[in-house]
């Protein structure tokens, strides 16, 4: 279009031709922008990720100190995923039950540095700053941006960790209407760090909005008789969840160059799922783990589509197999614990989830 531009200063057209011609020209820039991936950024606070023009994504990255209910609400950036008609979000943001708890989110609660112990999930003491974005391309059938993200230490510290996060949003097979790939490479740059494990407080996770209803929750796994709590390196794992009346469905798959064993969490009613292991990562060194996301409006996707893309994300040729179904189970931490007739001391509460 800049190259139409510059041909057309080579002559002077009738005042109404310009009208006209201008007017084409800005037609066909807004269909363009309209047809595939597009960004918006809103600075300082989020980026679109747009489809055909409609919103298929939000990456939050706003950091703001300012106050402490600011603090809480930006301690670390996330990824929200909107519905099909790309007008609100399906996934939570701050405050609510569980409020750390953030859309499509990385971090670790056991991190541990020589003597030195942090958490990157609950994020008491510290936070997951977004400094800059390293690139940001839009093609029609993909988009991709990388974050650069500072894990702070306490008061005074240097960083713990630096860590480029990686979005890539590609064609959606029907019924789907969003495929995401989550690339998170972690600089060590305060020495050796260990991340450990918890399943329900570290790693690769997915949180629907706080609005389902809990009862109509349910996780879909590889295998019979599978077990979430238990078994070990699953390949995927869905979950279906009702919000505003409809039904969504969403699976992640495990790629095979991550830490092994992977721990899986998806049972929960409120639908936080997601993946996580353990991994040592040497002082000045760097550690990468993938996972993708599939998203659609309606009941969970055929065993077969999703062994399939499972296949293309991985490179192996696994056969479709027989799932185990599982209705979530209540999270008895967020009911209203009995208290004791005459405490004596008052005991320490649970450790959130």
């Amino acid at each position: 279009m800049r190259e139409q531009c510059r041909l057309q200063m080579h002559f002077t057209p009738p005042p109404a031709f310009s009208i006209i011609a201008a007017c084409a020209l800005f037609g066909a820039a807004t269909a363009a922008a309209a047809d595939g991936f597009a960004f918006k950024d809103t600075a300082g606070d989020h980026l679109d990720v747009l489809h055909d023009g409609k919103i298929v994504a939000r990456y939050m990255y706003a950091s703001d100190n300012s106050t402490k209910e600011r603090r809480l609400a930006t301690y670390k950036p996330y990824l929200h995923v909107f519905d099909a008609e790309g007008k609100e979000p399906i996934t939570k943001g701050p405050g609510g039950d569980l409020p750390h708890h953030r859309a499509v989110c990385v971090g670790w609660n056991g991190i541990q540095i020589g003597a030195k112990k942090y958490d990157r999930w609950h994020m008491p003491d510290g936070e997951q700053v977004h400094e800059k974005f390293l690139a940001q391309t839009a093609e029609p059938t993909r988009a991709t941006f990388t974050s650069q993200i500072r894990w702070t230490g306490r008061k005074d510290e240097p960083p713990i960790l630096m860590e480029e996060r990686t979005f890539t949003f590609l064609p959606a097979p029907a019924p789907a209407y969003a495929l995401i790939e989550l690339t998170t490479t972690l600089k060590a740059v305060a020495g050796d760090t260990s991340l450990n494990p918890d399943p329900e407080h570290s790693g690769l996770q997915f949180r629907p909005a706080q609005e389902i209803d809990k009862t109509q929750t349910v996780f879909v796994l590889p295998g019979e008789k599978t077990n979430a709590h238990k078994d070990r390196d699953l390949p995927w794992a869905g979950e279906s969840f009702t919000l505003r009346g409809q039904r969504f469905s969403v699976v992640q798959f495990n790629h095979p160059g991550n830490p092994k064993p992977v721990l899986t969490s998806a049972y929960r009613d409120y639908g936080r799922f997601g993946l996580t292991f353990a991994t040592k990562i040497a002082a000045n060194a760097e550690a990468t783990y993938r996972c993708r996301f599939l998203v659609g409006q309606g009941e969970m996707f055929p065993a077969e589509q999703i062994q399939k893309l499972a296949n293309e994300f991985t490179g192996a040729s696994d056969p479709t197999p027989k799932v185990t179904v599982n209705k979530a189970e209540g999270f008895g931490a967020t009911a209203k614990p009995k208290a004791p007739a005459r405490p004596k001391e008052a005991p320490k509460p649970a450790p959130a989830n």
